[in-house]
């Protein structure tokens, strides 16, 4: 509502220059002289005053409307407003020209001060005039803009105008001001202390007169970039360019990560302190640019060196700076997998020593993982678990866990030694197997299977092992075994461990088909006629077990139990027939000849050898031969272990007691029971396989996964086919590549063998008029 009631000390409403020197008056307090303050009621004269002469209309003697009035029908002319309009923006323009002339002779903090100061008091004072002039925003300065008009503003956005066009961007005015403001935050950088405040209070005024011509009450940044950030960037990138050229040349890497460090930190600061928010990005990448990315090279090259000194604090700094840059990581990844690379093959040579091939699986295994966990240790702490370093550690694991020196070029030693180890851990020797470090240890097996690329030959290995502990019943938990398996086919799928798990499914039959014989057997023998015997009844395709390489004469003292349990099967299975695995059978031996009982634990073999010495105290190798049916390499084996341990004393022919000897022995050389030995042990077990055998065993494995390998390659060959139908040649082989890569890494030659082998057997044909086209036969 306008104020109501006019004195007569108040000028007509319609004589602008009276109107305009009471105004005046009230204006030069208001922008000058604040602090002398304005009491209410003149304040309350001057509202009314601009009010009147705003709402005031007149008639020229001419009958034309007055300068700046609008004709409405229903209220005649009205509006009055331009003429004040024009003394208002008269009033700013010189008002702005003279402070500008207050600042000529003053230079840095002074003259920041009296901008600021000036600043402070011009826009407290605009704010006061423009709430007096209330109704000649609402009305004429909307209607000017509403049709229109350029350069027409609100009274206080006006002030500002005039502040900006006569104060601030008369050029030597603004770069002063500028430069002044620069050298106050290059003496903050310089370790100075410095009025925060009043920096802050001249940036903004910046944004403050960043105005929008188009519309007076938004506001932009535009005259904040261009008069200062701009300057403000280029001088912070030539000082810290400058300071850390310097900085490098006479320190150290790690001292000079420290200072970008700080550096950084200090700029982030400071937009918090007195910048724009929108300085941010454009600030700290420029000193990214400065202090890192100028100096990138040098950091990427003292990377090796932290490593090597295991300087975790240094590596945080030096992958947190990096990472601020494009690419900047990318270095560092490389050095990491070269430099894992080394330290793998370096763990695993010097936990070979010179005999390689008497490496320990345990000691091979644990050089592995405690290269790879403290790796992980590094990305962990130093790197945040980045995934580029992470991918880096497993590319260089791929590489040492596969080959070093403890594998030479072959890549199925690795597997085997990783299986032998699970065997270890597995088996009832371990002294560990009843703690729950097992589980651990299992899972630190996983580690490294996850690295090993032939995971068919490991596959081939762990399977025997796992036949041999069930079967001797020399595992030392079945769940143990069972989450072993889990693990493998959560990896690598159901078909990879559908036999192992066939393998104790059969074992549970067992079970009950031995609770079963053994009770039909008490009812129908006494006690005295009956022998312990547990028959392992095992499905032929699913065991990795060949049957026997010799003949066997069944000796008189097992013979009993083997035909009744052959009848007792007979009858539980019509149609089947038993295949009986000698080579594999295990027996406990009680013995009373060395005057006292002895237990020996031992092979069928061995037994059936030892059973002779019931009735003979001497025999030939003749004798033995044809006594047990064994050939001469089963033969010899069976001696082996008994000659080794002192059962047994071996007697070349023609020669002197050679006991021990491990020299070739004709059917003449006799083996006679040592009636002089002393053990120890009351039960000792002398099946103990040879090492040679041990060999033997390892070159029958690779050759079955040489055959696996070959028929896997041609199924899957048939299995592509038979869906595309027809396939580039060189397609074709990278299909097939891609598709066994998870069970082993196929070499190129061995897929085109596959394919040539397909053709000939008609499975696949080359298309005529493109050889290198392969086509699908049904």
């Amino acid at each position: 509502m306008p104020p109501v009631g006019k004195g007569s000390d108040l000028p007509p409403p319609d004589d602008l220059e009276a109107t305009w020197r009471f105004l005046l008056d009230g204006i030069e307090v208001m922008m000058s002289k604040l602090t002398q303050g304005m009491d209410y009621p003149r304040y309350m004269k001057l509202y009314t005053v601009a009010y009147d002469y705003c709402t005031s209309s007149r008639m020229s003697s001419s009958g034309k409307m007055a300068l700046g009035a609008s004709f409405n029908k229903s209220m005649g002319a009205n509006l009055v407003g331009a003429d004040l309009y024009e003394r208002i923006k008269q009033y700013f323009r010189q008002h702005s020209e003279h402070l500008r002339k207050g600042a000529t002779d003053l230079s840095d903090e002074t003259l920041l001060r009296y901008y600021a100061g000036e600043w402070t008091q011009y826009t407290q004072g605009a704010n006061y005039v423009h709430r007096l002039f209330v109704y000649l925003n609402r009305h004429w300065v909307k209607r000017e803009k509403d049709e229109g008009k350029k350069n027409v503003y609100t009274v206080y956005t006006l002030a500002l105008v005039q502040w900006r066009d006569y104060m601030f961007r008369q050029t030597q005015a603004k770069n002063r001001i500028t430069d002044a403001v620069l050298k106050q935050i290059q003496s903050q950088r310089n370790g100075e202390t410095i009025d925060t405040g009043l920096v802050k209070k001249v940036i903004d005024s910046f944004v403050s007169l960043g105005l929008d011509e188009n519309d007076s009450v938004q506001s932009n940044i535009d005259l904040y970039k261009a008069e200062f950030e701009s300057a403000f960037i280029s001088a912070t990138e030539l000082y810290y360019r400058t300071e850390s050229a310097a900085f490098v040349a006479a320190n150290s890497v790690t001292d000079y990560m420290r200072k970008a460090e700080t550096r950084l930190k200090e700029e982030e600061d400071r937009v918090e302190m007195y910048l724009h928010p929108a300085t941010r990005a454009r600030l700290i990448k420029k000193c990214e640019n400065a202090l890192i990315g100028a100096h990138a090279q040098l950091l990427w090259d003292e990377f090796d060196k932290l490593l090597e000194a295991d300087k975790g604090d240094d590596l945080y700094r030096m992958y947190t700076l990096l990472s601020r840059i494009p690419d900047g990581l990318e270095p560092l990844r490389r050095g990491f997998e070269e430099h894992v690379k080394r330290k793998g093959a370096a763990a695993v040579e010097r936990e070979a020593g010179s005999n390689v091939d008497a490496m320990e699986p345990a000691a091979y295994v644990s050089a592995l993982l405690g290269v790879h966990s403290k790796f992980v240790g590094v990305i962990t702490s130093a790197f945040r678990s980045e995934a580029g370093f992470l991918a880096a550690l497993d590319k260089a694991c791929r590489v040492f866990m596969n080959k070093n020196k403890a594998t030479g070029d072959s890549t199925s030693k690795s597997p085997e030694l990783l299986a032998k180890h699970t065997d270890g851990l597995l088996k009832k020797s371990n002294k560990s197997a009843e703690e729950a470090s097992l589980e651990e240890d299992l899972n630190q097996v996983m580690v490294v299977f996850k690295y090993i690329e032939d995971k068919d030959v490991f596959q081939k290995f762990y399977s025997k092992m796992l036949a041999k502990r069930l079967v001797n019943f020399a595992s030392a938990s079945d769940d143990a075994e069972a989450s072993m398996i889990s693990k493998l086919k959560e990896t690598c799928g159901f078909e990879y461990t559908n036999k192992l798990q066939r393998m104790f499914t059969d074992m549970g039959l067992s079970k009950e088909l031995n609770d079963s014989f053994k009770e039909q057997m008490n009812q129908q023998y006494d006690k005295s006629e009956l022998m312990d015997f547990y028959a392992l009844v095992l499905a032929n395709g699913f065991w990795p077990l060949s049957a026997p390489t010799s003949d066997f004469s069944i000796p008189t003292e097992l013979l009993p139990m083997y035909t009744r349990f052959e009848r007792f099967y007979g009858a539980k299975h019509s149609g089947r027939k038993l295949t009986w695995l000698w080579q594999l059978g295990k027996t406990d031996l009680s013995t009373s000849y060395l005057g006292h009982k002895h237990i020996f634990t031992t092979s069928a073999y061995q037994a059936a050898v030892l059973l002779q010495y019931n009735s003979n105290d001497t025999l030939t190798m003749k004798e033995l031969y044809d006594s047990t049916g064994l050939n001469e390499q089963a033969l010899k084996g069976a001696l082996g272990a008994l000659i080794k341990s002192k059962v047994l004393l071996e007697k070349a022919s023609g020669g002197a007691n050679g006991e021990g000897s491990s020299s070739s022995a004709g059917a003449s050389t006799s083996y006679s029971l040592n009636m002089a030995a002393k053990f120890k042990k009351l039960r000792m077990n002398l099946n103990i396989p040879m090492r040679s055998e041990t060999k033997a065993e390892t070159v029958d494995v690779l050759k079955t996964v040489d055959e696996d390998r070959r028929l896997l390659l041609q199924a899957t060959v048939v299995r592509i086919m038979k869906a595309r139908k027809t396939l580039k040649h060189a397609q074709l082989v990278q299909e097939v590549v891609s598709q066994v890569g998870s069970r082993f890494q196929p070499d190129v030659p061995a897929v085109k063998r596959a394919i040539e082998s397909l053709i000939e057997k008609e499975y696949l044909e080359r298309q005529e008029g493109s050889r290198d086209t392969l086509q699908y036969l049904a």
